[in-house]
């Protein structure tokens, strides 16, 4: 059978899918966001709360604290090909639940971090587990589900992830630290992500709409014996390439649009590590600082409706050049911030981190298909998530040898706008083998 090809699947039926009364994609829809949330105390804006305690508590230095969180994502993101195979191989169901119960005991973990070297593994368990592994399996549930509607429906979810995760968690966190300490805060954090995350994995996560006798989108069911996907009417079905990983990787979109998604992570990882330090050297409060990230959430979560219904009417490269041009202003913007400007800075983090996650939930569906999604996003997380690990380690460095991020941001800020550029003239790949699933 020739690549991309459509197989035919063993159709199953459930009750809790099948004789819903609405689409379950719906359901998939607030299961995957509740998995997005769930990722963010592995996310660099929770951690970012936690730094300067980390520092203090455990008599490192910034410099120090940055390179092991620069480490220990580069490594994380090394092991997440492996994770997309397993989606692919095993399902979604069975993979939430594995991350689940690992990245509460890595969140456990945390709260018993006594040197460098146990804070340093703590980074790798909680950016593999948290900010890798939990938000792959989320998007790509998501997106075996939805396909014509994909870019309203991922935006539904970023708002809502916008709104209740990284808008919330940091102001969050910082209530939780100032009433039981970083170590207790970190074990709630772990207990909670355990209670919320098990049940609603292992009842709502479930991979294909076909392998349910459905079409995505809730376009109808599947008719033919044997759980052959014909579908129910051409109007129906649902025209799509599907790519293998290795025939995505060859092409030159994957590697612009990765390096451009992946240089997003990397300087805004940066600059929210180091948000408490950069609003201190400032002159403004912790509090100032986590309460940009509200302004982040809420001018993430109207961007995301702006975006989602974007991506599905003008090329997705458009709106990766938007995120990078903001990326380059976000730069330009932090060691210049005052009390009067930190909102915009607030703004500009958001637009650019909403269109960025606009793009990497839709794009590698949108241009390879959903048949191996999981082995592609994989691979393209291991950019993303490297991106992020290089980000700390050099603002650190630069802020300890220079005593400002002046003269560091400054420079950086050429590495999106060129980005920006190549970006601007990428096109999606095409193929002659067409196929319907």
């Amino acid at each position: 059978m020739p690549r991309g090809s459509a197989t035919p699947t063993t159709v199953r039926r459930s009750r809790l899918v099948n004789d819903l009364p609405i689409y379950y994609g719906w359901v998939i829809l607030a299961a995957g966001v509740v998995g997005y949330i769930c990722s963010s105390p592995g996310q660099t804006y929770s951690v970012s709360i936690f730094i300067e305690h980390f520092i203090r508590d455990l008599g490192i230095t910034r410099s120090t604290v940055s390179t092991l969180y620069t480490v220990g994502t580069l490594c994380a993101g090394l092991t997440m090909p492996i994770v997309g195979r397993q989606i692919d191989r095993r399902g979604p169901r069975v993979i939430v639940g594995v991350v689940t119960v690992l990245f509460a005991l890595a969140l456990l973990y945390m709260s018993l971090v006594q040197n460098a070297w146990m804070l340093g593994f703590g980074f790798l368990l909680i950016r593999m587990l948290g900010q890798g592994s939990m938000s792959i399996v989320s998007g790509n549930v998501l997106n075996q589900w939805w396909v014509r509607r994909r870019g309203l429906i991922l935006s539904m979810a970023g708002i809502l992830f916008s709104l209740l995760g990284s808008g919330s968690f940091p102001t969050l966190i910082n209530t939780l630290i100032g009433r039981f300490g970083w170590r207790t805060s970190y074990r709630i954090l772990g207990l909670a992500v355990a209670v919320i995350m098990l049940p609603v994995g292992q009842l709502l996560f479930k991979l294909r709409p076909e392998d349910y006798g459905l079409l995505p989108d809730g376009a109808g069911e599947l008719t033919g014996s044997d759980g052959a996907e014909a579908a129910a009417g051409a109007e129906s079905s649902v025209v799509e390439e599907n790519w293998t990983s290795r025939e995505a990787v060859r092409t030159g979109a994957f590697w612009i649009i990765g390096l451009g998604l992946g240089s997003i992570s990397m300087l805004s990882t940066g600059l929210q590590f180091h948000m408490v330090s950069i609003f201190a050297g400032a002159g403004l409060a912790t509090e100032a600082a986590a309460g940009a990230f509200m302004w982040v959430a809420l001018t993430g979560a109207l961007v995301r409706v702006v975006g989602g219904v974007l991506v599905d009417r003008i090329p997705v490269r458009y709106l990766l050049v938007a995120a990078l041009v903001g990326q380059t202003a976000s730069l330009l913007l932090a060691p210049r911030l005052s009390a009067s400007s930190a909102g915009m800075y607030g703004i500009v983090l958001g637009v650019t981190g909403s269109l960025q996650m606009t793009v990497s939930t839709v794009v590698w569906a949108k241009y390879f298909g959903r048949r191996h999604l999981g082995s592609i996003t994989g691979i393209a997380s291991v950019l993303n998530v490297g991106g992020s690990a290089l980000g700390p380690m050099p603002m650190g460095i630069a802020r300890d040898v220079f005593g400002s991020y002046a003269q560091g941001l400054t420079l950086l800020a050429v590495l999106p706008f060129v980005l920006g550029i190549v970006a601007l003239f990428s096109r999606r790949p095409l193929r002659k083998a067409v196929v319907r699933v």
